[in-house]
């Protein structure tokens, strides 16, 4: 029987860059051909041949509720109905903002965008522009969309400002980024007392997702405030993947726990508040965010910011994520997939250590959780690619990078966890 998934992807590869749209999908890190989606409901998806799968990227993060939920379904055919596209505004954009500064104290005011990179973007010239500095600070391992000012990586030492990590970003649009390790006290406190008065903000996903799962350890993400506080920069939370993801009230809501009066001053936004449309936000304190325009001289726009579809989307995905119990029962499907994913490791004798927070989790082929980007690129690369490969073929599909943190929906249930539980502990036995 002929390989449908391979013959969409030769033909895809003539007309599109790679075959795909997002370079990850191309499975260049795992090898192999990417899996063509042709529909998919609750916790599964469809190929091109009509394998099922259990799905654990849920568009990457957006689906916490599985795909095709009856009730977002609902609103957003409802809304199709009325109009896709209007270029004005309209009255849902002021109920979605406001359900979001409900769950997320920390903003008084939200300006909604179409993608995480825009978010990011319109964030750091935001923090520019309301604090009259350039330098900014991110980490590495830290992934905030493809803005040119935030494609750096790190350079070897503590004040070595970054080197694009695209062709096509000049060296000098980077000039301003300074890249530190991820979870480092010291290195911070000492960029601050070298460049403080000069920086804008410090931006950081609190649960980093794109270098797997690893979290920002609680002193860490005290100093960053303290020391934000101190010297006048903005504390920028991309939650982008985090975002009503591994809290209702994010992950800014898991800190403030452990941090009394925790807050930041700017938050980025995407993916579940648009329960998988294209939607982003980013907000803040009021007197921040009267710096753009039309009130203040921080230019930023979009077409299709506030889309009436998408915002129904989101909305109705947001009215399902908080009802009662929803991110309890979550937390604990989630819990329950790494702790089996753990035991069936620990019995075959494979080094592994994993970690999640709500729906969101994260694995590693080592002994130990790491702490930053240099740790996690020890993970044993070609045992994670020959997991892939065999939860592939037993119907379970994980993000098809080693370093890819995954997702559990509300749709997942206790029969997909133990399916996918024993798919692993087959193929732990054979690497």
């Amino acid at each position: 029987m002929s390989d449908l998934n391979q013959t969409l992807f030769d033909r895809a590869r003539q007309v599109i860059p790679g075959g795909v749209n997002s370079p990850v999908r191309a499975f260049r890190a795992v090898g192999g051909t990417p899996r063509f989606v042709k529909r998919a409901q609750g916790a599964y998806f469809w190929d091109a041949n009509d394998k099922r799968y259990i799905d654990y990227i849920g568009s990457w993060g957006p689906m916490i509720l599985g795909h095709s939920h009856p009730a977002v379904l609902e609103a957003v055919q409802k809304a199709a109905l009325d109009g896709f596209s209007f270029g004005a505004p309209t009255e849902r954009e002021i109920q979605l903002v406001e359900a979001l500064l409900k769950l997320m104290p920390s903003m008084d005011m939200v300006r909604l965008v179409s993608s995480g990179t825009e978010a990011g973007m319109s964030a750091l010239r935001l923090a520019r522009g309301a604090t009259g500095r350039s330098k900014i600070i991110k980490f590495e391992g830290c992934y905030h969309g493809h803005a040119d000012a935030l494609l750096v990586k790190a350079g070897s030492g503590l004040a070595t400002f970054g080197n694009p990590t695209s062709a096509g970003v000049p060296p000098e649009v980077v000039q301003h980024t300074l890249v530190l390790e991820y979870n480092n006290i010291p290195q911070l406190e000492e960029a601050f007392a070298i460049h403080g008065k000069e920086l804008a903000c410090l931006m950081i996903e609190p649960i980093a997702g794109n270098m797997n799962f690893v979290r920002a350890s609680v002193p860490f993400m005290k100093r960053c405030r303290e020391l934000c506080t101190q010297y006048g920069a903005l504390l920028v939370f991309d939650e982008v993947m985090t975002g009503c993801r591994v809290a209702l009230g994010s992950a800014q809501s898991v800190y403030a726990k452990s941090i009394p009066g925790f807050e930041p001053d700017v938050t980025v936004l995407g993916k579940v508040i648009g329960g998988g449309m294209p939607l982003a936000a980013f907000g803040g304190k009021r007197a921040v965010m009267e710096q753009l325009a039309p009130l203040g001289p921080v230019y930023q726009a979009g077409t299709l910011s506030g889309n009436p579809v998408a915002t129904a989307c989101g909305l109705a995905t947001l009215h399902e994520i908080s009802k009662p119990g929803f991110f309890d029962a979550l937390s604990a499907r989630t819990r329950s997939l790494v702790d089996g994913l753990t035991q069936a490791a620990q019995k075959a004798g494979v080094p592994f250590s994993a970690d999640c927070e709500g729906g969101m989790f994260g694995f590693f082929l080592l002994p130990e959780l790491p702490q930053n980007y240099a740790k996690v690129m020890t993970s044993d690369s070609p045992k994670f690619n020959q997991l892939f490969h065999g939860l592939l073929d037993r119907g379970v599909y994980i993000a098809p990078a080693l370093y890819e943190a995954g997702f559990v929906s509300g749709a997942h249930t206790a029969q997909d966890i133990a399916d996918t539980v024993q798919a692993a502990a087959e193929v732990f036995a054979a690497i």
